[in-house]
Parts: structure tokens; C-alpha cells; sequence
């Protein structure tokens, strides 16, 4: 769970000095905006994380909006985290990043009774780059595993996958049900340039990998099947990037969970489309949310 401080420029940066631009606060977070949009989109979806005690309700209210069931620890000592998005012209942005409470998340914060009536546990990438949070990400990977319970993951972070040891986020994820990487995650993860290479490489670790490639859509790739080049949805104008693959990910995942234990090809391509055009509704406004 994030608090987001989109800032974009409305004309030039003006170095050691004032530049007039539109800015937003938005609740954020890889995570939270991808349960969002699933549940804005019709599944059922619980969330777990740790905010700062004092933005507790805000992110509760705001998860609630669209059918999320948002069960947050409240830190009595540290601050909700914070990113501050700076957005470019075109609608790429650079983020500066503080993790904040997120990093303070432990077992004792999850649900005991979490996976009981779950279909699927999805983790993003940001749960696996350090020692106290992984421990949780193992935890509860352990605990879908002896259940039998479909996983699903989102990289996150090339950044943060590049701090990783080599092969341990494919080990430690190896077998889940579905991957969304975008281009920069999986050239970290497997070491190649072409995006279906990538996706074919992946698949030896996953049954389902939709790798993201922005404007130029994603590519489907699954185990045994060649990779299927899905086209991104043309826009007027992109605004801001932000969140666009949360969306796709939250629209895939609504979708795929919707076709039943066993989507098939069908099903994936269907889904895939899905998402390419709800990330493109995404990139024309402000903020990653559905709203």
C-alpha cells in the first residue's frame, strides 16, 4: 500500500527554480491498484498489507470503493509509504521511492483464515526484495502450495529484481500459474532482448507468461503453444503511464479467473485482449486506479 505524488509538468522544468504543473495525490501501491481492478471488474478479491496507523481509514474507504476486502495492519510508528512520480511529456515516469510501512509487513499481519476460500494467491515482485518481507512471500507461497492453490506473480521492480541473486525470483516462484512481467523485468529475469524469447524462456517456469510491452501491447505465451503477439489499443494522446500494468494485470487476472480451474487457449487470448484495452484507458488520465 502506497501514497502517490504524481507530479507532471505543464511546460518545461525550470532547473533551481519554480515549474508550474498539475499535481495529485492517489492511493497507489503495484498490489492494492491490481486488486482494485479486479474487483472493480467483477472478482472477489481480498487484500493484505501495512499502512502508517493515521492513513489506515483512507486506504480501507478507498479499496472498499470498488469491492476490495482490505485487511490492513495500522503502524503506530512508521509512515505509510510514499512514492513521488515525476511524468514526462509522452506519460513515461520516473519514481522515487519509500517504502515506508510496507517493509514492516509480517505473518502475524496476514488473516489466519487468508486462503481458506481462495482461488488464487497473486504476490507482486516488491513482497520478494528483502529479508523481512520474502519470509512472508515464502511463508504464504508454502501455505498455497501444500493447499494446492493456483499463484499468480508480478515481477514489480527491475530495479529491484537486479538486487536479487541471479534465478532466485524464478526459484522461489517457479510453477505458478501465471507471470506478468513487463519488457525491462523479464530481461532481468532470463537475460534476453526479444520479447518472445523472453516469453518462451519464462515458460519453462510458468504455465501462462503475458509479458507487458506498453505501447506495443503484450505477448501470450504459453507452455508448449508458440507466443501469440496481442497489439496494444491506440489512444489520443498518452498523459500518464502510471499504473497501466497494474490495470492489465487486475483486467487479466478478472478474466482468467472467470473462465473456470481450466481457461483455455481461448480464454488466455481473450483475456489478454481485455486487459490491452483497459491499460490503454488507463494512460490517457492521471493515477492507476479505476477511477
Amino acid at each position: 500500500m502506497i501514497n502517490d505524488v504524481l507530479v507532471k509538468p505543464l511546460g518545461g522544468v525550470t532547473p533551481n527554480s519554480d515549474t508550474p504543473s498539475a499535481i495529485r495525490d492517489r492511493p497507489g501501491g503495484a498490489a492494492a491498484n491490481q486488486a482494485a481492478w479486479m474487483a472493480h471488474l467483477g472478482a472477489t478479491v481480498t487484500f493484505v498489507g501495512r499502512v502508517g496507523a493515521r492513513d489506515a481509514d483512507y486506504h480501507r474507504r478507498e479499496l472498499a470503493r470498488v469491492g476490495v476486502r482490505a485487511c490492513l495492519a495500522a503502524d503506530p510508528e512508521t509512515d505509510t509509504g510514499s512514492i513521488v512520480i515525476m511524468v514526462a511529456p509522452d506519460g513515461g515516469r520516473t519514481m522515487f521511492t519509500d517504502r515506508g510501512a510496507n517493509r514492516k509487513l509480517r505473518r502475524e499481519d496476514l488473516p489466519a483464515s487468508l486462503l481458506d476460500d481462495a482461488d488464487v494467491l497473486h504476490l507482486t515482485g516488491y513482497t520478494f526484495c528483502e529479508p523481512p518481507l520474502l519470509e512472508v512471500a515464502l511463508w504464504l507461497l508454502g501455505r498455497a502450495r501444500s493447499r494446492g492453490l493456483a499463484v499468480t506473480v508480478d515481477p514489480g521492480s527491475a530495479a529491484f529484481l537486479a538486487r536479487m541473486e541471479p534465478g532466485d525470483f524464478l526459484h522461489w516462484t517457479d510453477g505458478a500459474a501465471v507471470c506478468f512481467p513487463n519488457r525491462d523485468e523479464a530481461a532481468v529475469l532470463v537475460g534476453e532482448a526479444d520479447p518472445v524469447t523472453m516469453a518462451t524462456r519464462l515458460t519453462r517456469h510458468y504455465g501462462v507468461v503475458a509479458l507487458k510491452l506498453g505501447g506495443a501491447g503484450c505477448v501470450l505465451a504459453v507452455t508448449g503453444q508458440t507466443p501469440v503477439h496481442i497489439p496494444a489499443v491506440g489512444v489520443p494522446a498518452v498523459r500518464d503511464t502510471t499504473g497501466a500494468g497494474d490495470a492489465f494485470c487486475g483486467a487479466f487476472m478478472s478474466r482468467w479467473l472467470a473462465a473456470g480451474p481450466h481457461p483455455q487457449t481461448a480464454d488466455l487470448m481473450a483475456a489478454a485482449e481485455f486487459a490491452t484495452k483497459i491499460a490503454a484507458s488507463v494512460v490517457t488520465r492521471l493515477g492507476g486506479r479505476p477511477w
